[in-house]
Order: structure tokens, then C-alpha cells, then sequence
């Protein structure tokens, strides 16, 4: 039971919302991340969290529960009917909420954890049905709720979500990048591949709030607080969340970098593919890079095995000396768009839990990259890959149809 305590109030050096849907089987093993921001507030003062917990623990019917943690203290308690978790007005809501705490704190940073199965390119925050709740709706709640907080206190239009942490599978991608940075996000810490719940630890505030003034060192702190992390699993041992994982500078000017650098590619490596050779050789470069899903159980028919790294990728391709100087050239641009990006990563050389893969060619986001017609939006209209800014923006489209 959830007891609420008068707290007294202080100036915080990081709101950080949890907002955590377990209307699903992760219900369960996904609640310890509130057990973890407990015990972190416990040690640090400058970090509050507000949380938004769907779940059935403690209760065989679907509730929410809404309250802060500070100074290992749980705040302000509200306990009500389930909601719905992937809607976007209510994701809205919570974002206004976490920013109207973060003000009355006098937070420095806000930052928003998403908890819940990811989708990649498909969407995240599963919604009943089993699809998610798409990119572009994600970004366009946390604007929405920036929006609302602005309304309601002018005093403090000039704040906005700092980084968003998805606590999801496969959310490191472009086209969540994009989409993010578009709705004024900084910063993005995601895993490439499926992670393996709890995910990642809420104790990544502390890194957050420990180098506030610092983006690289924080994103360095934080990569290596999730892989570090491990998880006991009895008599199986010890388990890691991620077996690799990023945090990605969204600085609108980098984001449009990738876009024109990835573009011009694109445009020219689609016009060249009419050439079979060139087609072939392209093909070829590109299966060469192992998409996500990588663990042992992964089926044929699932749509993250032609999400693959793009930084590998392009460089993949820029190594080919069966292809032309220019386009090679256009490959290690767009490369070293995506690389720019990046401000901290780490990737497991094997990864135990998934039968000793390999990530180490895992840096950075992935790209939709199907070498063949089956590949693309396989599980449509439950995840469609394709739909989003990014995809059509970059004219990630025009290269799919001419190697596919």
C-alpha cells in the first residue's frame, strides 16, 4: 500500500519520470525499476521521480498508481482504474505533470524513462491489440505536454524534456532519433537490440544528475551504468539488461546532417543499383551487417532483422572496391553523419544471454535496411517501419526498392 509523506521542498538537480506500462507480461519483472528508483533517491537529494505505474501487482485488477519518489520517500500518492498507457493524450498528461514537478523542484534537467516492449522503427508502448504506439505519436505527446505545461505556467515556457531513456527493445534507432529531436529532445539513451527485463536501471539518474553540465561524461556514465548492470536469476546467475546500448547527441543541426548525408546516398546508390552489378555488390555489403534480433529464439518472420546498424552498414559499403569513388565516399559521409551522433556506447563482443552473439559492430542507431521483399513491415499494419519522417524524409524508401 502506497503511503504518501509530506515532504520538504528542495531545489532538485533532475526530475525524472518513470512512466511504466505494465498492462503486460512484464509486469512483474519490470516493477523492480521502482524498487531501484527508491533506493536511488535514497542516496541522492538532487533527483525526484514522478511515476506513472500501470500494473497488477498487489491487485488482480488494473490500476494506476501516481506519485513521486524523493529522498527515499514516496509523495503525493493517487491510486485509480488502469489506464490506458500506449494513448497519447494520457503519455501528454504525464509529460505536463513530470515539467509542472521539475518547476515546483526547481529541476535543472527532466528527463522521461518510457517502460514497456519497444518496436524499433515500428513504435513503442505497446498498446492492447499487441501493436504500439507508433514514433512519430510518442514525439508528438511529449510535445504535447510540453505544450500543456507552458499553458498552465508561463512563468517557465523555456522548459522542455532533456533526454528520454527507453527502457524498451530496439528503440536506438534513426527514425525515433528524429522524431524526438523534432519535439526538442537532447538527448536519447536506447539499446539497439531486444534488452532483457528489468532493462535499463533507474539508477541512470544518478549518472544523469552527477554530470548535468556535461553531456559526454553523463552519456559515458549512464552507457556504463546499463552495462554494467547485472540481474540475478537464481540458480541460472547473473544476467545483463543489454547487450548494447547508446546515448545519442539530438542536436537538431546533427539530426538534419544525417538526413542530407543519408539522403544523398540514398538518392545515388538508388540510381546506381540499376546497374546489376552494382546491385549485387550493394546487396551484398549490406546483408553482410547482422540485423537485430540476434538471440537464438528470434524467428524468421520477425522485422528487426533488417534493422541493422547503420554506421556498419555505410562503412561496409564504403570499403567496396567494386563500387564507384563517389558512392563510396557518399557511404563513409553518411557514416560519419550517423557516428556524429553518437556521445557514448558500449556493445558486448558476446553476448551469453543470446547464445554468445556478437554486437561489436552494434555502435549507434539502425536503419530499416531489407535486402529482400519479405523484410519489409512484415508484421503490417500491427509495426510498420516505414512510417515515419525520418524513413521518407532521407529517402530510405527509393534504396529499399532498388535492392529488395
Amino acid at each position: 500500500m502506497l503511503q504518501n509523506a509530506t515532504l520538504t521542498p528542495s531545489r532538485r538537480t533532475l526530475e525524472f519520470g518513470i512512466y511504466r506500462d505494465g498492462d503486460n507480461n512484464l509486469d512483474a519483472i519490470q516493477n523492480a525499476v521502482l524498487g531501484q528508483a527508491l533506493r536511488t533517491s535514497q542516496t541522492d537529494s538532487r533527483i525526484e521521480f514522478t511515476v506513472e505505474d500501470t500494473t497488477r501487482q498487489h491487485s488482480h485488477s488494473l490500476h494506476t498508481n501516481d506519485y513521486t519518489i524523493a529522498d527515499g520517500q514516496i509523495g503525493d500518492a493517487h491510486v485509480g482504474k488502469g489506464v490506458d498507457m500506449s494513448d497519447e493524450t494520457n503519455l501528454a498528461h504525464f509529460v505536463a505533470r513530470t515539467l509542472d514537478n521539475a518547476e515546483a523542484g526547481g529541476a535543472k534537467q527532466t528527463w522521461i524513462d518510457l517502460v514497456d516492449h519497444g518496436g524499433g522503427d515500428g513504435g513503442g508502448l505497446q498498446t492492447h491489440d499487441g501493436s504500439c504506439m507508433t514514433m512519430p505519436d510518442i514525439a508528438k505527446a511529449i510535445s504535447d505536454g510540453v505544450a500543456m505545461h507552458a499553458k498552465d505556467h508561463p512563468e517557465d515556457t523555456g522548459r522542455n524534456v532533456d533526454g528520454v531513456v527507453a527502457n524498451q527493445c530496439l528503440m536506438d534507432t534513426m527514425g525515433f532519433a528524429d522524431a524526438l529531436s523534432h519535439s526538442g529532445v537532447k538527448w536519447l539513451a536506447a539499446s539497439p537490440e531486444t534488452m532483457l527485463a528489468p532493462g535499463a536501471p533507474s539508477n541512470v539518474a544518478h549518472a544523469i544528475a552527477s554530470n548535468e553540465s556535461d553531456p559526454k561524461a553523463m552519456a559515458k556514465a549512464v552507457v556504463s551504468d546499463v552495462m554494467r548492470t547485472k540481474y540475478d536469476a537464481g540458480d541460472f546467475g547473473g544476467f545483463g539488461s543489454a547487450a548494447a546500448f547508446d546515448v545519442l547527441d539530438l542536436d537538431p543541426a546533427k539530426i538534419q546532417s544525417a538526413e542530407s548525408a543519408i539522403k544523398h546516398f540514398n538518392d545515388d546508390a538508388a540510381s546506381q543499383a540499376k546497374d546489376p552489378d552494382v546491385k549485387h555488390a550493394l546487396r551484398a555489403d549490406v546483408a553482410s551487417v547482422d540485423g537485430m534480433a540476434r538471440f537464438p529464439e528470434a524467428t524468421s518472420d520477425m522485422p528487426w532483422h533488417a534493422d541493422r546498424p547503420a554506421i556498419a552498414v555505410y562503412d561496409s559499403i564504403a570499403a567496396d572496391t567494386r563500387l564507384d569513388t563517389s558512392l563510396r565516399d557518399e557511404a563513409g559521409k553518411a557514416s560519419g553523419a550517423v557516428r556524429d551522433l553518437v556521445l557514448a556506447h558500449r556493445e558486448s563482443g558476446s553476448f551469453d544471454a543470446f547464445g554468445g552473439a556478437s554486437y561489436a559492430d552494434a555502435a549507434g542507431p539502425t536503419l530499416h535496411f531489407p535486402v529482400k521483399q519479405s523484410q519489409i513491415d512484415p508484421w503490417a499494419p500491427q509495426l510498420k517501419e516505414t512510417d515515419n519522417n525520418f524513413y521518407r524524409t532521407a529517402d530510405q524508401g527509393a534504396l529499399v526498392r532498388a535492392l529488395a
